[in-house]
C-alpha cells in the first residue's frame, strides 16, 4: 500500500509540475495524503474556541487551509465564514495577518472582522498604516477602515501621521477613520473636531475629500464642529452634495450630545428645510430627528405633504427617532395609500417606534389585512412581533400557515425570517414544529429562533439535523448547539 501511494504522488508530481506551482502541488499532497491522517487525530489540539479540533472533516480542512493554502483558498474560506456568520477560526486568522504582507489574505481578514465590529486585529492594521510605504496601497485603506469600524482609539495619532504626509490616495479613508476612532472621547473628540477643521480651511485637501472631512467631524460628536457645519449647511453658494453632509453631521453630534445646546444646528437645519433643493430639503428633515420642540414637530408633520418622495420618507424616519405620537395619522395615511413603496415601509416602521395604543391597533390590521402587499404585511407583522410577540404569536402564526397553505411563497418565507429573528418566551412550541419540518429554510430559521431566545429544551431536535445531508444546515445546528452551551 505504502508503494502504491508512492507511485500515486510521483505520477502527481510529474503529471502536474508544467502547470501548478510548487506551493500548490504541497497543497494536494497535503489534502490527499496528510489531512485524513491529521482528522483521525482529534482531540490532539486546540482550536479558537478552546475545544480541540472539530469532528467535522470540512472544518479540519478549513484549519489545514488557513496554516497552508493560497491565497485564493484562504479568501474562499474567509467568504464561507462570512456567509456562515462563523467566529471559530478568529483567533487562526488574527495569527495569519500578524504575519503575512500578502494584500488579498490581508484584505479579507480586515473585511472579515470590519463588518463583525471585531476587535483583535488593531495591531496589525496600525502596522499597516505605520508602514504605508511598503504596504499595498489596498491594505493601507482596508486597514483605515477596520480601525475606524472598531473604534480603535489608540490608532488616532498614526491616522494623523499618515495624513500629515499628504498622500492622497489615503485621505478620504483616513479622514473616516479619524473621525470614527475620536467618537466619545471628549477632550480627544474636540481636539479631532478642530485638527479636521484647520485642515479644511488652511490646507488642499483637494475637493474629492471635503465630503469625508464634514462627515468624519460629524463622527468625532463634538459641539464645537457645530458652528463650521451651520456656515456650511445654510451656504446657498456651496454645493449640494457638502450642504447635505453637513446637515447630516450636525444630526449626528446632536444625537450625542445630551444635554448639550445646538441652536446654531437646529436653526441652520430649520432653514434647509425650506431649501428649493429637494435633496436638500429631505436631508434637513431627516437631521431633525436628534431636536425637540414644537418647531420641530411642526416641521415634521409639514414634511409628510411634500410632493418629493424622500421627504416624505425623511418625514417618517424623522417620527421615528422622535417616536413622535402627533404623527401617527399622518403615518397611517402613508402606509396605506403612498405610491412609493418605500415610504409605506418607513411609515411602517416609525409606527411600531412610536408603539402606543393607537399605532399598534393600525398595525394589526396592516398585518391581518390580506388584500395588502406581501411586502406591506411583512414589515407590519415584523413591527407587532417586536413590540407585543407573545400577544401577537398565535395570530402571526395563524398568518404563516395561511401563506404556506396558498403558496404565497415570498410572504411565507418574509414571515419566516421574521419569526427567526424573534426574541419572546413562548418560541419554543413554534420551534419544534419548525425543525421537524422536512424543508431547509423552515429547519434553518427554527436554529435561528433556538439560538436567540436560548431553547437548550430543544437539544436533542437539533442535535438530529448535525446529522443532515445538507452539510451547510448541519454545520448551522452544530454552531447552535456550541452557542447553546451543548456539548
Amino acid at each position: 500500500m505504502r508503494n502504491k501511494q508512492s507511485a500515486i504522488c510521483g505520477i502527481i508530481f510529474t503529471s502536474w509540475a508544467t502547470s501548478f506551482s510548487f506551493r500548490r502541488i504541497l497543497s494536494l499532497f497535503f489534502l490527499l495524503f496528510l489531512s485524513p491522517f491529521l482528522r483521525a487525530q482529534e482531540g490532539s489540539g486546540t482550536s479558537s474556541a478552546g475545544s480541540g479540533p472539530s469532528a467535522d472533516p470540512l472544518e479540519a480542512v478549513r484549519f489545514n487551509t488557513i496554516k497552508y493554502g493560497t491565497e485564493a483558498e484562504i479568501a474562499a474560506l474567509i467568504q464561507s465564514l462570512k456567509t456562515e456568520d462563523a467566529d471559530y477560526l478568529d483567533d487562526e486568522l488574527i495569527a495569519l495577518a500578524g504575519n503575512t504582507h500578502n494584500q488579498k489574505i490581508l484584505g479579507g481578514a480586515f473585511a472579515f472582522f470590519a463588518e463583525r465590529e471585531k476587535s483583535g486585529l488593531e495591531d496589525r492594521a496600525i502596522r499597516a498604516i505605520e508602514e504605508w510605504d511598503s504596504e499595498e496601497s489596498e491594505t493601507v485603506l482596508i486597514a483605515l477602515d477596520y480601525l475606524g469600524r472598531v473604534k480603535a482609539e489608540k490608532a488616532a495619532p498614526f491616522i494623523r501621521d499618515l495624513l500629515e504626509r499628504g498622500e492622497r490616495r489615503f485621505m478620504n479613508a483616513a479622514f473616516r477613520a479619524l473621525g470614527q476612532v475620536s467618537r466619545y472621547k471628549g477632550e480627544d473628540s474636540d481636539d479631532a473636531a478642530e485638527y479636521l477643521i484647520d485642515y479644511y480651511e488652511n490646507r488642499d485637501p483637494g475637493d474629492e475629500n471635503r465630503r469625508d472631512m464634514i462627515t468624519a467631524m460629524g463622527a468625532t460628536g463634538s459641539a464645537r464642529a457645530v458652528p463650521f457645519l451651520a456656515d456650511i449647511a445654510i451656504d446657498t453658494e456651496e454645493r449640494a452634495t457638502l450642504r447635505m453632509a453637513a446637515l447630516e453631521a450636525i444630526a449626528r453630534i446632536a444625537d450625542s450630545s445630551s444635554g448639550v445646546s445646538l441652536q446654531e444646528g437646529l436653526d441652520a437645519v430649520i432653514t434647509c428645510v425650506s431649501a428649493s433643493d429637494p435633496n436638500i430639503r429631505s436631508t434637513a428633515v431627516t437631521a431633525l430627528g436628534p431636536f425637540s420642540g414644537s418647531v420641530v414637530d411642526e416641521a415634521i408633520l409639514d414634511a409628510f405633504r411634500d410632493s418629493y418622495y424622500r421627504t416624505r420618507i425623511a418625514a417618517a424616519q424623522a417620527s421615528r427617532q422622535r417616536k413622535l405620537a402627533a404623527a401617527v395619522p399622518y403615518l397611517k395615511f402613508r402606509a396605506e395609500r403612498d405610491d412609493v413603496p418605500q415610504v409605506k415601509d418607513d411609515a411602517i416602521r416609525a409606527l411600531g417606534a412610536i408603539a402606543n395604543s393607537e399605532s399598534i391597533t393600525i398595525l394589526e390590521e396592516l398585518f391581518t389585512e390580506r388584500k395588502n402587499s406581501d411586502r406591506v404585511r411583512i414589515v407590519a407583522g415584523g413591527m407587532i412581533m417586536q413590540i407585543e410577540p407573545e400577544k401577537f404569536l398565535d395570530n402571526f402564526v395563524k398568518e404563516l400557515d395561511e401563506a404556506k397553505q396558498k403558496n404565497q411563497t415570498a410572504l411565507y418565507n418574509g414571515l419566516l425570517k421574521v419569526i427567526g429573528e424573534t426574541k419572546s418566551a413562548n418560541m419554543e412550541t413554534i420551534t419544534r414544529r419548525l425543525i421537524q419540518n422536512s424543508g431547509v429554510v423552515e429547519r434553518s430559521y427554527a436554529l435561528d429562533i433556538a439560538a436567540n431566545n436560548n431553547l437548550t429544551g430543544l437539544a436533542e431536535e437539533i442535535k438530529i439535523v448535525t446529522g443532515d445531508k445538507n452539510e451547510s444546515l448541519a454545520r448551522k445546528a452544530r454552531r447552535t448547539l456550541e452557542k447553546l452551551g451543548i456539548q
